[in-house]
Order: C-alpha cells, then structure tokens, then sequence
C-alpha cells in the first residue's frame, strides 16, 4: 500500500487564499493516485495521501528562517545576474 505525504507551505495559493482548497487537494489526490497507477501499477483504492500545509515561520533551511533564507538568496541571484 503506498503512503505518500505531500507537506506544503500556505503560501503560493490563489491571490487571497489562506491554504489551499478543497478542490485543489481534491486535484492532488487523484494526480497522486494516477501517477502511482500509471508507474506502478498500484491500485488507486490502496493508495493513500496525507496532505500536510505548513506555515512558512514553522520552516528553516540552511540553517535560517525560510523567509530570510530566501532573502539572502535573492540579493546573491541579483549580485550575479
């Protein structure tokens, strides 16, 4: 039975929304269900999708807040381009 977990941040949704829709995950368990079946042969009944939306100040990288990590990211794309 495959379990696939599927973490997201709020943002990037529709302009106004605060997480994503109902319909939009609705869209997503079935792309995943599809994927699964077409690759692998598994059937959709047995595969399940576990949707998580995270808040971007619950999330680091490189050792920073998300937010500032993208930051600094950006002002050294810009100094490179």
């Amino acid at each position: 039975m495959p379990i696939v977990n599927i973490l997201v941040t709020r943002e990037g949704t529709r302009p106004g929304a605060e997480k994503t829709t109902q319909e939009q995950k609705a869209a997503v368990y079935k792309g995943i269900a599809d994927l699964l079946f077409d690759v692998m042969g598994k059937p959709h009944d047995d595969t399940i999708v576990l949707f998580q939306e995270h808040e971007i100040e619950d999330i680091g990288q490189s050792g920073l807040p998300l937010a500032d990590f993208r930051a600094r990211r950006d002002r050294a794309r810009q100094v490179m381009s």
